[in-house]
């Protein structure tokens, strides 16, 4: 873990949206611009995708970003790297301290698989993403869809190599700030998910701000 607190101030955002619990979010931060994602109930996953704004073709890289840092966790200093070997984005303060790179998006077909056959209708983070690239207006389709970082959501990984869903280590009011080093395209789903604890077994709202 890297804590570092930011030396920005929530009044000096030039933009600020909450997003409800089960909500998308999709928006463009340009090259030089800070952006903050405020857990404001503490434990809520923000399942989270960047690509280009000039290219979506071109977006974050997990296996890229892992590799870069030597390091399975996201923090303070970690580069978000592109498919294309390029940072997009660097992130400067860190309240929370791990962000997951490996759990990956929940789904209706991986819902059913690991809870119940039942479960099938629940409202799931894929979901979500496609609506978001509509919103988006970019020709974006499930294969668009790839690895994404779920932020202050905990994942640890087992010795036998195997990743259990444990309770979250953030807290109410905790964030994590990203600098973008390109002018890039940021998709969040605020995760629904209620069959793990990663939400705390209670989704809530998340905060987005935008500084200049």
């Amino acid at each position: 873990m890297n804590l570092v607190e930011s030396a920005l101030v929530e009044s000096a955002a030039g933009y600020r949206k909450v997003i409800p619990a089960g909500d998308w979010w999709v928006h463009q931060i340009r090259a030089g611009q800070t952006l903050r994602i405020l857990d404001l109930e503490g434990n809520q996953a923000a399942d989270t995708l960047f690509f280009s704004a000039d290219d979506p073709t071109e977006r974050y890289s997990a296996d890229g970003t892992i590799q870069a840092q030597r390091a399975l966790y996201l923090t303070t200093g970690t580069k978000l790297m592109s498919t294309e070997g390029n940072v997009m984005l660097e992130i400067v303060a860190d309240t929370c301290g791990r962000h997951d790179t490996l759990g990956g998006a929940c789904s209706r077909e991986s819902n059913t698989m690991r809870y119940a056959h039942e479960k099938e209708c629940m409202h799931a983070c894929r979901d979500s993403f496609i609506r978001g690239a509509q919103e988006w207006q970019v020709e974006l389709t499930k294969r668009d869809i790839t690895c994404n970082i779920n932020f202050f959501m905990n994942v640890p990984v087992t010795p036998a190599g195997q990743l259990s869903f444990a309770d979250g280590i953030s807290a109410p009011g905790r964030y994590v700030e990203m600098r973008a080093a390109m002018d890039v395209v940021c998709l969040i789903s605020n995760c629904p998910q209620l069959n793990n604890p990663c939400n705390g077994w209670n989704p809530t709202p998340v905060e987005v701000l935008i500084f200049d």
